[in-house]
């Protein structure tokens, strides 16, 4: 892991992103303390934006969705 001030990470930037894209983890600081990490994004992440129907199977609404529910009986009114 490097650790990089951040006037630093803007003069190397190009380096550090490599680094990231390559699977090293980068810390960039301000005043000696952490403020960004850049890392690699992992391959699932890397789907974005997400496909119409890519969730088909993963979602399920039980049998008594649209009762009403007991507890908000008085909100009803």
């Amino acid at each position: 892991m490097q650790h990089k001030d951040i006037a630093d990470a803007i003069a190397n930037i190009s380096s550090l992103l490599e680094a990231a894209m390559g699977g090293e983890e980068v810390v960039i600081l301000k005043d000696n303390h952490p403020v960004v990490k850049l890392m690699p994004m992992l391959p699932e992440q890397k789907r974005w934006p997400a496909k119409a129907g890519s969730a088909i199977g993963l979602v399920t609404l039980s049998a008594d969705f649209e009762e009403p529910i007991a507890d908000f009986e008085d909100y009803l009114q």
